[in-house]
């Protein structure tokens, strides 16, 4: 027999079980009954009308189901429906009944009725009509509660499924908004640095601009092997800002001045990548940029509590109205709302006196990088142990 056959045969045992059950539930109450009233008889005469009884209406089960679920009651039209079933429940009774006499004379089954037929029939409508008349209701009535049960739980499972495609819908929307947002930057940086190139050919300084094609293919380099990554540890960023610092450095030579003052506990901490670049960009054009003199740009990066509070401070000129910066640093903006919400945010104004002050502050947890290694380390650990 196979795994579905064995399913199909449980089931089938379990359901006439139920009814041997009920059929025994039901002697027992007539038994008691004539007990007291009569005093001991032939009880197995009794079970088996019982028992015979149960199995019959169990086989007649799936004929009441059928037009329960043909003519289900409807709040529209639930007078005609209910006028229908009470029809059919009348009818049911009365077969069932009719059924019971059968097969009771049939085999020989006698509990004190009269012999004839009709008689017989006679005495079951007064004492059991209205019981065949209540059972058929209560099965019409336990099948619809049934299905309303199931249709809600398959509500339940297609509101959560919904709710699941919606959130990975929105999590892809994210991501797509953010990989578009770190797009922008490659170009943005790679143009105004063929920018800077193309002025030291003009000029004729070969040598600075063969350096600074060098150092771009380093920075390009760099950026590729992090191009799926939104977040990486502070110091992996850092490592991209001074390649970058040093192009600048070919253009502005004694005239940019970076100082780095970072804190040794924020270097794993993670950031978005590619931010700190635009920043210090926005300050190199707003400080060394608008002078003649030389200029100095001081990186900060220190622990705030449960934030990374990270400052770029140079001595420049300042902003002219309205400030704020251009497209790079609209573009670090959207990327913060996208990775943090309302938990992180990028302020650029005029310093206190002279300079301009660009302050970024994101939630701080460790870097992927340092998660992973942690990880495995403790995996390993784990794996030694057991």
């Amino acid at each position: 027999m196979t795994m579905s056959g064995n399913v199909r045969a449980r089931k089938l045992g379990l359901y006439f079980s139920g009814w041997t059950l009920a059929g025994l539930f039901f002697f027992s109450q007539s038994e008691t009954r004539s007990f007291i009233m009569q005093g001991p008889g032939l009880w197995w005469g009794t079970l088996a009308h019982y028992l015979t009884g149960m199995y019959v209406t169990a086989l007649l089960v799936p004929a009441i189901l059928w037009p329960a679920r043909r003519w289900p009651i409807e709040r529209r039209i639930w007078p005609s429906r209910v006028g229908i079933h009470l029809l059919l429940s009348i009818a049911f009774s009365l077969l069932i009944l009719a059924l019971a006499v059968v097969i009771d004379s049939w085999a020989g089954l006698t509990r004190g009725a009269p012999h004839t037929f009709w008689t017989a029939y006679r005495s079951l409508l007064i004492w059991d009509f209205h019981a065949g008349v209540s059972f058929y209701w209560l099965l019409v009535g336990g099948d619809y509660a049934l299905r309303y049960y199931r249709r809600y739980q398959e509500g339940e499972k297609e509101t959560l499924r919904l709710a699941l495609h919606a959130a990975e819908l929105e999590r892809q929307l994210a991501s797509a908004q953010l990989h578009a947002l770190k797009a922008q930057l490659h170009p943005h940086f790679l143009f105004n640095t063929l920018n800077a190139i193309m002025v030291l050919v003009r000029r004729g300084a070969a040598k600075d601009a063969e350096e600074t094609l060098a150092l771009l293919g380093d920075l390009l380099r760099c950026a590729l092997e992090d191009i799926e990554t939104q977040e990486v540890p502070l110091r992996r960023e850092l490592e991209f800002l001074r390649l970058y610092l040093a192009i600048e450095h070919v253009r502005f030579r004694d005239r940019l001045r970076v100082e780095m003052f970072i804190a040794p506990e924020t270097l794993d901490a993670a950031v978005p990548h590619l931010a700190l670049q635009p920043i210090v960009e926005n300050a190199i054009r707003h400080g060394i940029g608008r002078s003649s003199t030389a200029g100095r740009i001081a990186i900060r990066a220190q622990r705030v509590k449960d934030l990374l509070e990270i400052e770029v401070r140079d001595d420049g000129p300042g902003l002219g109205p309205p400030g704020g910066g251009g497209m790079g640093l609209s573009n670090v903006r959207g990327r913060l709302a996208q990775l943090y919400g309302i938990s992180a945010r990028l302020t650029v104004e005029n310093a206190g006196g002279r300079g301009v002050v660009a302050a970024l502050s994101v939630p701080y947890r460790l870097g992927v990088d340092i998660r992973e290694k942690e990880m495995g380390e403790f995996r390993a650990a784990h794996s030694t142990a057991g």
